[in-house]
């Protein structure tokens, strides 16, 4: 089972000045997100700071994302924790207000193995009907999920796919090869998308997407119906912006361009800060670069 194929935005969370959710924000991009042809929205992700949401915040933002929505293109919520338990009990909530499926990283600061990794994503997909797309991100969470436990994963009926931010091509690869071609593979880096597709992934759940909906859709879609040379072309073409939206830790460089290009999504929330001016002038100039008018 695919989720979707394309490009997946892992949406920001907009802000009021007060740092309280910006719903009225959070509403126009969503809309403007199926107009610019994203295939599918992420929320409550890292890019979302679903990690200084409250729990009555995430429940709140994930129940606005479907309703706005409303089916025009899959929701998939990020759901994940370190607590399993915790975990289990969005998940649930999540499939009850009707997302389409489920973000789940892997448990991070109190770790794992690899044999507690399988049991926490059991436990999850266990309580859930829905489909499951695993989070790797070990730059994250300080932990790697081998490709062996992703085959032992993929063996659940509601666990389909990966989102892979390891960044390590060769492991990718095996993971395609252990897992098959019903397990969907999906980049979880802007500048590894090509490489990620050209093993039998189908997508990508995209920071730059944010600001620039239509070419990773185009990316993906492109290479999808074999049209690599206008995929290569685009993949070369985005990556200096990629590379400048990750000069600080995601989302605080995204969240700044988007302001600067007029979207109203406010403030970070402690503990990210305003970004160092100097990386700000780079990022200024990526945007530039790339054709954008700064307001």
């Amino acid at each position: 089972m695919t989720l979707f194929k394309g490009s997946g935005v892992a949406i920001v969370t907009p802000f009021h000045e007060d740092r309280s959710i910006n719903f009225e924000e959070f509403g126009k991009l969503l809309d403007w997100h199926v107009e610019q042809g994203t295939d599918a929205i992420i929320v409550c992700g890292t890019t979302g700071e679903a990690a200084t949401l409250t729990k009555e915040e995430q429940q709140e933002t994930i129940q606005f994302a479907v309703d706005r929505i409303n089916k025009r293109i899959p929701v998939i919520a990020g759901t994940g924790s370190n607590h399993t338990a915790h975990a289990i009990e969005m998940s649930q909530y999540a499939e009850s207000v009707g997302v389409d499926g489920l973000l789940v990283i892997n448990p991070y600061y109190n770790k794992t193995t690899q044999k507690g990794i399988i049991a926490h994503f059991y436990a999850i997909a266990d309580s859930v009907s829905i489909p499951i797309i695993v989070y790797n991100v070990p730059g994250r969470t300080g932990m790697n999920i081998s490709p062996a436990t992703l085959k032992e994963l993929s063996k659940h009926k509601n666990i389909i796919g990966v989102k892979e931010a390891s960044g390590n091509i060769s492991q990718i690869a095996d993971i395609a090869m252990l897992c098959g071609s019903d397990f969907s593979i999906y980049s979880g880096n802007d500048d590894h998308i090509v490489p990620i597709l050209s093993l039998g992934g189908v997508g990508v759940i995209s920071v730059s997407a944010n600001i620039i909906p239509k070419d990773m859709h185009n990316l993906v879609i492109n290479y999808l119906e074999r049209n690599v040379e206008k995929s290569l072309e685009l993949q070369l073409k985005t990556n200096p912006l990629n590379h400048a939206l990750f000069i600080e830790t995601n989302p605080i460089p995204i969240k700044t361009a988007m302001n600067l290009l007029g979207f109203k999504v406010g403030p970070l929330r402690l503990p990210l800060v305003d970004m160092e001016e100097k990386n700000l002038e780079k990022l200024k100039q990526a945007l530039l670069n790339y054709g954008f008018v700064i307001s």
